[in-house]
């Protein structure tokens, strides 16, 4: 983890999106604990198990109640976490994918726009907006070519921030490594379900990310919020890991029955979704910034 300097006071309230995600239901909890009874967190209606103080309903389509829940809360600061990230789910039905990673981030813009006062807006994204055809080690630079609708929907809201909201951060973040609402639906998880289990997992040798554990991307939007840091940072992890490797760690670790843990190359996988080679992000922006 980078060392930041002291971390200054959010501009609150805070409106956390996409807290049933691992990066935003992390990140909701860490903001909750700095600043109890000012960040407010939303989640999609589908997803309603998900409660408790500060969480609200709001499915980001319904334009009407985001906007209802801006003049009520008046918010100063957004971490945007919100998006449907199923790969498979966008590959079979695009049309859904375009309304909640495209759509839902216009209606979000245009709640921000109908604030009478400034709002500071960081913005995730993800290292699929690559295709992962080459070496990996993608800068800010280099020319989007994704692979999945997941990653087209993904580079088409990037856009929209960037062109609309010009004080925006935006961040492409890769694998956050932290547990999830449903106890399955991240990457350490699912891996360790299985495992517990005592079931077989099977990974990919040839799909690189850079992972980031959520407490370190929590301190990172913390200062991104807290700084005048506009446009586009790559922020993985240090190191470049395949799905293989990261299971294998979470195997050792857990000290889980090694038979149960087996790879394959992604060509294995068929054709539905189509996956991503080595899309390992260089964040030696991030890093130079960050000082």
């Amino acid at each position: 983890m980078p060392q930041y300097p002291p971390l200054t006071e959010v501009e609150l309230p805070l409106l956390v999106t996409g807290i049933a995600g691992v990066a935003g239901l992390n990140a909701f909890k860490y903001y909750r604990a700095k600043y109890p009874g000012q960040v407010i967190g939303i989640r999609r209606d589908e997803y309603w198990p998900l409660s408790g103080e500060g969480i609200e309903g709001c499915d980001i389509l319904n334009k009407a109640k985001l906007q209802t829940l801006f003049k009520q809360y008046q918010f100063r600061s957004v971490l945007s976490g919100l998006g449907t990230c199923r790969l498979k789910s966008c590959e079979l039905d695009p049309e859904m994918a375009q309304r909640i990673n495209v759509e839902g981030i216009q209606n979000l813009l245009d709640a921000i726009d109908s604030m009478p006062h400034p709002v500071r807006l960081v913005h995730l994204s993800i290292d699929l907006v690559f295709s992962g055809a080459g070496t990996g080690e993608y800068s800010e630079e280099d020319t989007t070519d994704p692979v999945t609708v997941y990653g087209k929907t993904m580079v088409q809201a990037e856009g929209i921030v960037a062109e609309r909201f010009g004080d925006a951060t935006i961040l492409r973040i890769s694998l956050p490594m932290g547990i999830s609402f449903s106890g399955h639906a991240g990457a350490i998880d699912w891996i360790q379900s299985r495992f517990k289990k005592n079931k077989l997992a099977t990974l990919y040798y040839d799909e690189i990310r850079t992972p980031q554990y959520t407490d370190c991307l929590n301190k990172l939007t913390h200062w991104m919020l807290t700084h005048d840091q506009p446009g586009l940072f790559h922020a993985g992890g240090p190191r470049p890991l395949s799905l293989y490797q990261i299971a294998q760690i979470i195997n050792r670790v857990g000290g889980y029955n090694p038979d149960n843990l087996q790879g394959c190359p992604r060509i294995d996988a068929g054709p539905i979704p189509p996956r991503a080679g080595n899309v390992s992000l260089n964040s030696q922006k991030l890093i130079d910034t960050l000082g």
